[in-house]
């Protein structure tokens, strides 16, 4: 079998596919292309009120792109209600190659000098694939979410993926639509220009092309 690249990778999610390990320790990697797909519609984006007071008293310090890696390796570590991990060797290989071409992105909670919480996705065209999120205070993970929506809209991303939908993406506003739905919305966001947009920083995503020599 020949190995994963991130050409690989960005093709997949072009198609409507992403991969996931069914553990740490298991090499191999299986793709998924769920029946009912989740999206955060970031014109519907519900910042919950206690929430927002969080945001107006500027608790954490949000950056973008300072920490890939370790933001990835954060999203692996075990929590309560999250012993294991689908975060492999492999697949962090992939998504640090794929940060290293401009088409990954974190964000990043920063609070006393540490890295307390944040996530990270792929980004390609106008779409971007949210694909995992960690937090190690209390609102540091829901916080950059909210960053990362305006992140998104400034850049003139139009599509949010989340994959799956949890009850703590559901208080955001985030929904389930069907598979052909979710194809659609999709093709019409690779077919647009965005740029991924933090603190006043722009990395292009480009469109889908056939090399990523240039993208959640």
């Amino acid at each position: 079998m020949l190995p994963l690249t991130p050409e690989i990778l960005l093709r997949a999610y072009a198609a409507g596919c992403f991969p996931m390990a069914r553990g740490r320790d298991d090499p191999g990697i299986e793709w998924f292309s769920p029946t009912l797909r989740g999206v955060l519609p970031l014109d519907g984006f519900h910042v919950p009120r206690s929430l927002s007071k969080v945001l107006r008293r500027g608790v954490f310090c949000v950056r973008c792109d300072t920490a890939f890696a370790e933001v990835v390796r954060s999203c692996a570590e075990p929590a309560p209600g999250r012993e294991g991990t689908w975060i492999n060797d492999e697949i962090f290989r992939l998504y640090v190659d794929l940060h290293n071409l401009g088409h990954a992105h974190s964000v990043e909670s920063w609070r006393d000098g540490r890295l307390v919480g944040g996530l990270y996705g792929v980004a390609l065209g106008g779409a971007f694939f949210g694909e995992s999120m960690f937090s190690r205070e209390t609102d540091a993970s829901k916080v950059a979410l909210c960053h990362l929506v305006a992140c998104l809209k400034a850049g003139g991303f139009s599509l949010l993926d989340t994959q799956f939908i949890t009850a703590h993406l559901a208080r955001f506003g985030a929904v389930e639509i069907p598979r052909r739905a979710y194809l659609e919305r999709l093709a019409a966001a690779l077919a647009q220009r965005a740029g991924f947009k933090c603190g006043g920083g722009e990395s292009a995503s480009g469109t889908l092309r056939h090399s990523t020599s240039h993208k959640s």
